[in-house]
């Protein structure tokens, strides 16, 4: 860690390595495998949920997880490399998306894999021919939007981190165990951005993760690896289901992939605002521009090959606000170790028995950054009456609606579907309200 450059007051100077600076071998490898243990659970979760509740096979099931993993290493190196039009350029890290499950779903029931993957193919390309129209949309897609979207993703996460906390870890294991694992990770990464050191701070999350396993190995509930099919290697198919393809079924993933793409806009205006970089003018709108596009050519990929849409996620900015590394050089080695546990089944079952409590103080942490972010956003341009009154129509529609699913049960399902998310339904009404209280005049 001698390499690393001076930095006394971390408060003082919350980068340690900017965008472009160039990380030592040994650091960027540890920020990144960081930033993968971070968002490796978000990606593999979405095919196993599906693959749980629509019975795949166990093979199709496999292959769904490495698929997973490879698109999210190829958008991961998109958005990182920036060559041409493609990708933003910053540290952005993409997995499978949560937002589809629903139209997926759907798909399922009316077709089978063919129209699913059928369907995700013909309809990422949205994301593509937006991309160059998003400088014309800068009036729409303001800071405020952008916040209130990053602020509701974190906020409807940080629920999703105690269902990992709340594992039992042995069947005799009191129910408090896993908590207090999990507070002991929480203790560590805490202590490690306390000591104000750089090198405290850019291991302070493998400390954490280093001490919770530990813990639970002493306690004996660390599992051991799961046994593989003995494949060392993931064969990569061209269409392995056939393809399919309806009209009607067409609209309610289209939006989806708009909605996912109001989503990437906020995470990425997050990721600028750690990096050191304006949220706006127009460097800002052609990272945007690139990002979304990088996003759109990675889910018509992944379809292709039999995988589920993917999406820029959030989780990266809560480590970059960590580690204090906003290098777009570390998505180097975060796309190579995502290849690895892609392509080679055995690096993903050892990765695997991390255990659920480390996991889940790993992700409340990160998620809480996350609303963190929004809430810079949100203050960035200033908070009013108007935009106060804007944040709180937003929340209360985006936290409250979907708590009584009953309310939305005789809309059409890709309403409902829209309307069951805290993220789309508290993003669109910040983008409508937004966009009617433009037109009216200033008091």
């Amino acid at each position: 860690m001698k390499d690393l450059p001076p930095q006394p007051d971390a408060n003082a100077h919350p980068i340690v390595f900017g965008l472009e600076d160039r990380v030592p071998h040994g650091t960027a490898l540890l920020v990144g495998a960081q930033h993968v243990s971070a968002m490796v659970v978000g990606t593999i979760t979405p095919p196993l949920l599906l693959a749980g509740a629509l019975k795949f096979p166990p093979a199709d099931t496999a292959y769904l997880i490495s698929l997973a993993l490879i698109s999210s290493a190829i958008g991961t190196f998109l958005q990182c490399r920036r060559r041409g039009p493609v990708g933003s350029g910053l540290l952005s890290v993409t997995g499978t998306s949560f937002a589809f499950i629903g139209v997926l779903t759907q798909a399922w029931h009316a077709g089978g894999f063919a129209l699913m993957f059928g369907l995700s193919c013909l309809t990422a390309p949205l994301q593509i021919a937006f991309s160059p129209l998003l400088r014309h949309l800068r009036g729409v897609f303001t800071p405020l939007v952008s916040g209130i979207v990053v602020l509701l993703i974190g906020l409807s996460l940080i629920p999703t981190a105690y269902f990992n906390l709340a594992v039992p870890l042995r069947p005799d294991a009191p129910p408090w165990l896993g908590l207090a694992i999990g507070a002991g990770v929480v203790a560590i990464v805490t202590v490690a951005q306390a000591v104000g050191k750089a090198w405290a701070r850019i291991a302070g999350i493998a400390l954490g993760v280093a001490g919770g396993v530990l813990v639970c190995a002493l306690c004996g509930a660390l599992k051991a690896p799961p046994a593989g099919d003995g494949a060392w290697l993931t064969p990569v198919r061209l269409l392995p289901h056939g393809f399919d393809f309806r009209w009607d079924l067409a609209l309610p993933f289209a939006f989806v992939y708009l909605v996912s793409m109001l989503e990437a806009i906020g995470d990425m205006t997050a990721t600028s605002q750690l990096s050191g970089l304006p949220a706006s003018g127009p460097d800002h709108w052609r990272r945007l521009s690139g990002g979304v596009l990088a996003d759109g050519i990675t889910s018509t990929v992944s379809a292709l090959f039999g995988g589920f849409p993917s999406a820029t996620y959030a989780q990266n900015n809560g480590v970059i606000q960590l580690t204090g590394v906003a290098s777009r050089r570390v998505g180097y080695y975060m796309a190579g170790i995502l290849a690895l546990l892609g392509f080679f089944p055995a690096v993903g079952r050892l990765i695997s028995v991390v255990p659920p409590p480390v996991i889940g103080a790993l992700a409340m942490m990160l998620f809480g950054l996350v609303a963190v972010s929004g809430l810079r956003l949100i203050l960035s341009e200033g908070l009013g009456q108007r935009e106060g009154l804007i944040v709180a129509l937003s929340l209360g529609i985006g936290l409250g609606l979907p708590s009584q699913p009953g309310l939305l049960a005789d809309l059409p399902g890709f309403v409902r579907a829209l309307f069951e998310s805290s993220i789309s339904a508290g993003g669109l009404t910040a983008l409508v309200l937004s966009m009617l209280w433009q037109r009216l005049p200033s008091a």
